[in-house]
């Protein structure tokens, strides 16, 4: 069994995988920046040698009630109302939709909700979920910037609801702020907010004084900034603040 160690933090590598071929079925456009082909590529490269070790599950499909965790019924009732029967239509310029993206979402919150029941049956140690559509930066009662609901604030609940988890950390590495998690946890001193993502760029959020009820730790880099600095983000601001927190689920 392998380890991997970040910071004080050690992880024993029995990992679980979690994915679903109805996730390549939430269809874009050609050419658009968050399509099928980057599920395929995913799953694809742990194919190969290195990631024999992780564990191969389904991704199971999520109750529409989970949604409802960290949206309200109008915003669930919305998005469903849209959805095509045939072909794709659009919620804003950039998040499009097709006659599956509302199974696909569901699937992909199924699989984020049994990577946390995974973790805290003992089961594993680490959950890798490969979903789509993604997830941070559908706000409450918004769906934006290729995402329907926000999976990884879901996930945070169920810990919440099902595990009594007291504190969830969330920690998003992605070039663009989440600025749907962080809406969504703006004043819950539960749940731990911490982002590294490009400043300015799309949505615009993000900044490092943004915190919340204090539970916000946004580390904003500049285009082009290398490894050096990213670690430097993460040692300075990131790692202390997960520290400080002492979360029960990262």
């Amino acid at each position: 069994m392998a380890k991997l160690c970040f910071g004080n933090y050690s992880y024993d590598m029995n990992t679980r995988f979690y994915t679903h071929s109805i996730c390549r079925e939430h269809i874009t456009p050609p050419g658009h920046p968050e399509r099928a082909d980057r599920l395929r590529v995913i799953v694809d490269r742990l194919d190969d040698e290195p990631f024999t070790y992780l564990e191969r599950l389904e991704a199971p499909l999520a109750d529409e009630e989970t949604v409802l965790y960290a949206h309200p019924q109008e915003h669930l009732d919305k998005v469903k109302a849209n959805i095509p029967e045939e072909g794709m239509a659009r919620i804003d310029e950039d998040t499009i939709i097709s006659p599956k993206s509302f199974e696909a979402a569901l699937t992909a919150i199924g699989g984020a909700l049994a990577g946390v029941d995974d973790v805290f049956s003992g089961d594993t140690g680490n959950v890798f979920v490969a979903g789509r559509p993604p997830g941070h930066h559908a706000e409450k009662n918004r769906a934006m910037g290729f995402c329907l609901f926000n999976n990884a604030a879901i996930a945070a609940r169920h810990a919440q609801k099902k595990h009594g988890a007291e504190r969830v950390a969330i920690v998003d590495w992605d070039v663009h702020h989440g600025n749907g998690t962080q809406e969504i946890f703006w004043d819950d001193p539960s749940v731990l907010y911490c982002s590294t993502h490009q400043m300015p760029l799309f949505p615009g959020t993000g900044a490092a004084h943004e915190t919340g009820a204090g539970n916000i730790f946004n580390a904003p880099l500049a285009a082009g900034s290398g490894s050096e600095i990213f670690r430097e983000a993460f040692d300075k601001v990131i790692l202390p603040a997960l520290d400080r927190f002492s979360p029960d689920l990262i």
